[in-house]
Formats: C-alpha cells, sequence, structure tokens
C-alpha cells in the first residue's frame, strides 16, 4: 500500500530521535517527505510549453565580451565564489574516494585543475575568489585530508557538507537509521538542489555576503568545461539576473538531459521524469527541444539568502527507490537546476559545446587524455586540428570499465584526431603511438586475446 499524509506522525517522531541529524536537517527532510505524500507535484500540461525566445535564453556570441581591462576584471572576479559538487563516488569508475580525486591528464586530478585555474586567476588579476566544495558525507573526510595539499596554493578552499538524510524503509515508511541500521547505508545525500539550503545552514553564505561577494557559479566537479566566464558574469549584474542556467545544443547522446522551457510565463528546466509517456518521444527529438541543461549555473547568493528564509525553494521532487541490502527503501532528492522558476529574472545562456565536457566514464577519459585536447594552466582545450565540431563516439567493453584496467590496456593513449567511432569489445590491448581514423570496430573473439602492434595506423577498418 501507498504511503500518505497519515503516515507522517509516525515518521518524525522517528527523525526526532535520530541524534545524527541537525535540526535543520531534521525540518528540511521533514518538510520534503510532506511535500512528497500530499502529492502536490506541479503537473505539467504539454499544451502550455513554449520554446523560450532569445531573451530567456540568451545566445552567448550576443553577450557583450569583457574589456582586456585589468581592473574592470578584478572588479568582476571579487563579486565570485566558484563552488563545485563535490559529494559524489567514483565507484562507477571503479575508483575508492571521492571522484574529484581521479586523475584526468599528466597525473592531475579533477581537483588540481580547478585548484590550479583559480589560482591562474588570482595571481593574475590579484583577487581572492574563493573554491567552495559540497560534500557529502560519503565525500567528507577524504575530501578533508585531500585539500590540506593545497595549503600553500593562492586559493581560499572552503568545505561544507550538504544534508545528511535517512533512507525510508518502503512499507513501513521509517527511517532505516531507527531500525538499527547505523551505518553509511543508512542515509543518503538528497541531490545537489540541496546546496542552496545547506550554503546557508553551513554559514558560508553569510561569511561571502559579509566579504561583498554576490554571486556563486556551481557546477559539478567532474565537467572539466566549467571554468569562470567573465561574460556571463558581467551579463547578470548589469541585467540583475538572479539565476542563469548554462544551456547547450543537444546531440544524440543527450536526448535525456533537461531542458529550458517557457511555462505560464515563467522559466523553468522540464526533466524527462515530468513528461507524460505519450510525448517522451517528442522530448528526446533534437527539433523540438534544442538544448539541455549542463548544470553549470550562476546564483546570486542575496538571492539564495532570501529564498532560503523563506523556504520558497520547493523544487520537483524525484523518488529514486532502491534495494540495499535485500531492502526495499525510498529516498527523495532534488535538482539545483530546478529551482530557476523562484528566482526573478532567470535567464539560460546557450553556451558553446565546450563549456559541457563531463567525464562520467572511461570512454571520456579516452577522450581528455588524447591529443583530441591540451592542457593550458589547468585548462583542457580543444585542439585546433580537428575540423569536426563534434567528438569521437567511443564504446569501450567492461574490459575497460574500470579506470586501472583502462590504463592497463593502453601503452599509450591512441591519437584519435581525425578519429569518427571507435568500438572496442573483448579481451583487446593497445600498444604505444597508435593512429587511429574514421569509424574503426575492434572486437576480440571470446577467450582470443587481441594485440594492436606499437605505432599501427588503423583507418576505416573491422578487426
Amino acid at each position: 500500500m501507498a504511503a500518505t499524509t497519515e503516515n507522517l506522525p509516525q515518521l518524525k517522531s522517528a527523525v526526532d530521535g535520530l541524534t545524527e541529524m541537525s535540526e535543520s536537517e531534521k525540518s528540511g527532510f521533514i518538510s520534503l517527505v510532506s511535500r512528497y505524500l500530499s502529492g502536490e507535484a506541479q503537473h505539467i500540461e504539454w499544451s502550455k510549453i513554449q520554446t523560450p525566445t532569445d531573451e530567456i535564453v540568451v545566445p552567448y556570441e550576443k553577450m557583450t565580451p569583457v574589456s582586456q581591462d585589468v581592473a574592470e576584471t578584478k572588479n568582476l572576479l571579487d563579486k565570485l565564489v566558484v563552488l563545485k559538487l563535490n559529494g559524489g563516488l567514483g565507484t562507477t569508475m571503479g575508483c575508492t574516494g571521492p571522484k574529484s580525486v581521479i586523475e584526468v591528464r599528466d597525473g592531475l586530478t579533477f581537483l588540481d585543475l580547478i585548484v590550479i585555474q583559480i589560482e591562474n586567476l588570482n595571481n593574475k588579476y590579484g583577487c581572492k575568489v574563493p573554491l567552495v566544495l559540497m560534500n557529502s558525507f560519503n565525500t567528507h573526510d577524504d575530501t578533508h585530508k585531500i585539500v590540506e595539499k593545497y595549503t600553500n596554493s593562492n586559493v581560499d578552499i572552503h568545505t561544507f557538507n550538504q544534508s545528511k538524510y535517512p533512507r525510508v524503509v518502503a512499507d513501513e515508511f521509517v527511517p532505516w537509521p531507527s531500525k538499527g541500521k547505523t551505518d553509511k547505508e543508512g542515509w543518503y545525500p538528497p541531490g545537489h538542489g540541496d546546496v542552496f539550503p545547506a550554503l546557508m545552514n553551513s554559514g558560508k553564505l553569510d561569511t561571502f555576503l559579509s566579504q561583498g561577494k554576490e554571486y556563486v557559479f556551481v557546477a559539478n566537479s567532474d565537467n572539466l568545461g566549467a571554468i569562470v566566464d567573465l561574460t556571463i558574469l558581467k551579463h547578470l549584474i548589469q541585467n540583475k539576473n538572479e539565476y542563469c542556467m548554462e544551456v547547450t545544443p543537444k546531440t544524440l547522446a543527450d536526448v535525456k538531459g533537461g531542458t529550458l522551457i517557457s511555462y505560464e510565463g515563467k522559466v523553468q528546466l522540464l526533466e524527462i521524469a515530468q513528461v507524460p509517456d505519450e510525448h517522451v518521444n517528442e522530448f528526446k527529438s533534437i527539433e523540438k527541444f534544442k538544448i539541455f541543461n549542463t548544470n553549470n549555473l550562476w546564483v546570486n547568493l542575496k538571492a539564495i539568502k532570501k529564498l532560503v528564509e523563506a523556504d520558497a525553494l520547493k523544487m520537483e521532487i524525484i523518488p529514486n527507490p532502491k534495494e540495499v541490502d535485500g531492502v526495499k527503501v525510498l529516498q527523495l532528492e532534488t535538482a539545483a537546476g530546478a529551482a530557476i522558476r523562484f528566482f526573478d529574472n532567470a535567464i539560460g545562456v546557450n553556451v558553446p559545446r565546450s563549456r559541457f565536457l563531463p567525464v562520467k566514464a572511461s570512454s571520456d577519459l579516452l577522450l581528455v587524455q588524447s591529443d583530441l585536447y591540451t592542457l593550458v594552466d589547468g585548462f583542457v582545450t580543444r585542439n585546433k586540428a580537428r575540423t569536426n565540431p563534434s567528438n569521437p563516439s567511443i564504446e569501450l567493453g567492461p574490459e575497460f570499465k574500470k579506470v586501472a584496467t583502462f590504463l592497463s590496456r593502453f601503452k599509450s593513449i591512441p591519437s584519435i584526431v581525425e578519429l569518427d567511432s571507435l568500438k572496442v569489445s573483448g579481451d583487446v590491448w593497445f600498444g604505444s603511438s597508435i593512429v587511429l581514423k574514421g569509424k574503426v570496430t575492434v572486437a576480440a573473439k571470446s577467450g582470443v586475446k587481441l594485440e594492436i602492434p606499437d605505432r599501427a595506423v588503423v583507418e576505416n577498418k573491422v578487426m
């Protein structure tokens, strides 16, 4: 039987007994659950959806670029805080600890690159842009140790934890920790929509406001393209936009990504989960919904404070049912992008694809470690020698899933500047200085080890 609001008092009294939770976590959790139980979800009427105009989703090239004036640049940077979402583990890539400590290129991790980038800005312009990491209870301890290595860098690094909520046992609708599940598995971090209340509750928001900071640039720590962009920041300050979401044109690889729509006069995020079944194919089409959310977000700090204090950020709830250790549990989450409709003067900006370079799997690692990209001052930039604007599509078999095994199967990363697609399956090993061009498929038969020799040039071939 489905849970109803009648389950709330029992849940509430159980939560009151959970000493691991702060008072703000308890009230945040209860508020989330009661919203979920009351079924207050906004119902999207498909016919009311409109494609946003250029006023609402501004083309990046229409924004005024920032002058070369050092004083103007410093003035802008003095208003900025950079926040990276650092709650995720590297488990899907076979790594222990926070995902941000996976080595991306030249022995440098995601976090190394982020610190180098901000340090370069601070050194060049004589400013103090702080870096803030939002950790989860899964990444907090490790991150704390890791950031010690940056003590002497010219970047102030702040960390805070997002909320820790109890998983709910589905059939009884009670918090799992109240039933004796006391280890980490009894808890969950409630998605990055939590960034706004968590930043406020940590005290960091007030600290930054007192330092004269005005905007926070929020991005996933695994998006190598999410670098500070002064053109966007200047536009937001001039136009008093409280919130800006970076979107970029969809390719066939991004059909599931959330998109921006105009709805009843407001800009809002439409996620695939909100789409009625009969419209899912239309949602995935590149013709009607041409852009998707990169999760690079720029948000005004005073506006965050005002909305969190008013408890006005009621983002769509994403129910995430799981089975853990044989028990069916429910965790309720929210997404930061969905907050766009609560901010005044919110806009999207349609940015170049280069601002979206996430590393979600070893196939992405192959791209960024190859000659398709170069590394300058902590920035990963695309090789001009590649004329095709889109990256090659890369499919690697399960043998390459974990970072360690992926690295062991390449003596060196092949040249892929002229590659269109690569598909690898089975027990395949790559020699050094290999060049891949066109469409390449390498399939090892079951039980057979296939080695591609050093300096081989493979073009439009099935091996």
